[in-house]
């Protein structure tokens, strides 16, 4: 089942999104081998600052999903302060 997720950061966060960022690019990037990462990136305020991120994410069991939400960077090290997470169906036009 696909995912899409929206997480936004704890207010000031920006520091601390940067610090983490590396191991958060580098846990998308496992998420990427493995086949479950389809398409996301940060989500950005009007003046073009990071402010959370979205993910689209393709998982066989809600096992895997909560396993993935108990080990992204961002969630361990408090930057995102509330993450939404939605099935999601593609659309075929």
């Amino acid at each position: 089942m696909q995912y899409v997720i929206h997480a936004y950061d704890h207010v000031n966060a920006l520091d601390r999104r940067m610090a983490v960022r590396p191991a958060h690019l580098e846990c998308v990037r496992a998420l990427k081998a493995k086949g479950h990462f389809l398409v996301g990136g940060a989500l950005l305020d009007p003046s073009g600052a990071m402010i959370g991120s979205m993910l689209l994410l393709d998982f066989d069991t809600q096992e895997q999903l909560d396993d993935y939400l108990k080990s992204d960077p961002y969630i361990v090290e408090g930057v995102w302060d509330t993450v939404d997470v939605k099935p999601f169906r593609k659309a075929d036009v």
